[in-house]
């Protein structure tokens, strides 16, 4: 086996190819992996960097080329052929039985039993429990997995990848749900997996994630390698243009503006909105044409908070008013009726028909857009939106009626996007609109994002990443365990006391 400073490598990805139909995922990809070290493997959604892990880890069989791991030749025919040989992986979707408890799921194919073959149930909570309390993770090991918010569900998928005592541990967008505090305490783990001299392969799209854990970057562009260097030879910029083959310049746009958004034209507000274990006595406005940025660790009501305004939860007691005037949102349909988007924290599980098309994604919600008879599609008029949403969210597709679930993560964000426009809403309420996708993406949705609220949209993000919220918002919010505990001006922004305002 090759070596690097003393040490023998672990596993080499030699030429690997894997193709679907019309469309070349990986084109002669190599891919070199030493012990005790991050590896991360950058690119653009659509680059092929979940693609190569799944061909790690069982899921795909590549159609040519090889992989060695620890000197031997690598067959692999399912993802327990894979996890018994030491590579484990965390998926970029999350891949948990949502009515099992958490224990059941991190347990699930190795459960304990006795000689009568009963499972050690409260044995098995009990280390699960361990695992949660050691890393200060605020997470039952008896509550069920539907219960929990999408951060938590993500803690507990790396929670699950790391007690395997893998050798190789995949991480594939690991923080896209999860807030700073969690972040660090993941970066504690893979600095303990590193001293254990296990490899990580490391897939974000946070920049200032790469550069702070990563060892060694590797860049894939359409399927095909690009390039392969330490990350201290590496830079914000170079390497983006190593991603896209172009420079970024302006990424958020906001920032170019000379002052926020005019304030005293409110369109929408909340007062005293309480629920119960959840939030309580939130009060805040939002004015035409602003964005507000809503900041708050794991558990601290922001996504509860939006999901009660929509509908999809109900108050306790508090108003909700479009245009000063007081309404009653007893469901989404109600909160549709009266002007409201809700762009949600994960799309493939709450944004998104995954079998269907794009076309029906895009028409679902505002089927009655379409009408020419009481009951009746107009298909003239749907072609003409779907393909006025295509074109204008730049969504990439060889076709409106491929299914949703062949696109990338950006697309599909676009996709979900796309599908709320077409209902010309006054307040677009955006959970992590840029989770999971890449740099490209968060562009150009970025730009979309400073286009609505110039045309006088009220934009409300929530967002973990203290750059995006920073350089998008023109006000900021921040909960702490369900209160509201701070609000900053654009002038007033600083990371560190936004943080502070988060962890009173």
């Amino acid at each position: 086996m090759e070596e690097k400073e003393g040490k023998q490598m672990l596993l080499e990805i030699r030429h690997v190819r894997k193709e679907f139909p019309g469309v070349v995922a990986l084109d002669d990809v190599s891919l070199e992996i030493f012990p005790g070290e991050v590896h991360a493997l950058m690119g653009e959604n659509g680059a092929g960097k979940s693609t190569l892990m799944k061909i790690l880890a069982g899921i795909y069989k590549a159609d040519a080329g090889e992989i060695i791991y620890k000197g031997e030749p690598l067959t692999v025919h399912n993802p327990k052929d894979s996890l018994e040989q030491g590579i484990s992986i965390i998926h970029q979707e999350l891949n948990m039985i949502l009515d099992m408890t958490v224990e059941q799921n991190l347990f699930l194919g190795r459960e304990l039993a006795g000689k009568t073959g009963v499972v050690k149930t409260k044995e098995l909570v009990k280390r699960a429990q361990e695992q949660f309390d050691e890393l200060g993770i605020a997470i039952r090991a008896t509550d069920k997995i539907r219960d929990l918010s999408v951060a938590q569900m993500q803690m507990v998928e790396i929670v699950k990848a790391t007690s395997y005592n893998a050798d190789v541990i995949i991480m594939d967008e690991p923080t896209s749900a999860i807030t700073d505090h969690e972040v660090d305490k993941l970066f504690e783990m893979i600095e303990t997996l590193k001293r254990q001299n296990k490899a990580v392969i490391y897939i974000s799209h946070k920049m200032d994630e790469i550069f702070k854990i990563a060892d060694r970057i590797t860049v894939l562009r359409d399927g095909k390698y690009i390039d392969s260097k330490p990350s201290s030879e590496f830079d914000h910029d170079s390497l983006v243009y190593c991603m896209v083959g172009r420079e970024l310049k302006d990424m958020y746009p906001r920032d170019l503006k000379e002052e926020a958004a005019p304030v005293g034209q409110e369109i929408f507000s909340v007062k005293d909105l309480t629920r119960e274990k959840e939030f309580h006595e939130i009060t805040f406005q939002v004015d035409k044409g602003e964005i507000l940025g809503i900041y708050g660790l794991m558990g601290a009501g922001r996504t509860e908070l939006m999901e009660t305004i929509f509908g999809l939860r109900r108050p306790d007691r508090g108003t909700i008013a479009v245009h000063g005037k007081e309404v009653q949102i007893q469901s989404p349909k109600s909160a549709i009726k009266n002007g409201i988007a809700f762009v949600s924290e994960d799309r493939k599980l709450f944004g998104l028909d995954l079998g269907a098309s794009i076309r029906t994604n895009i028409t679902i919600v505002y089927l009655k857009k379409i009408l020419k008879l009481r009951h009746l599609l107009d298909f003239k008029k749907e072609r003409k939106l779907v393909d006025e949403a295509v074109e204008l969210l730049r969504i990439k597709t060889p076709s409106k009626e491929v299914r949703v679930n062949t696109l990338s993560g950006g697309n599909q964000q676009k996709v979900v996007l796309a599908k709320w426009l077409l209902g010309d809403p006054e307040v677009i309420i955006m959970d992590e609109p840029t989770r999971g996708i890449d740099v490209g993406a968060k562009a150009e949705i970025y730009k979309l994002m400073d286009k609505l609220a110039s045309e006088g949209k009220a934009i409300i993000m929530i967002s973990s990443e203290m750059p995006e919220l920073m350089g998008m918002s023109d006000r900021v919010l921040v909960l702490h365990e369900g209160a509201l505990t701070g609000e900053f001006k654009r002038a007033e922004f600083s990371q560190e006391a936004i943080l502070a305002s988060a962890i009173k």
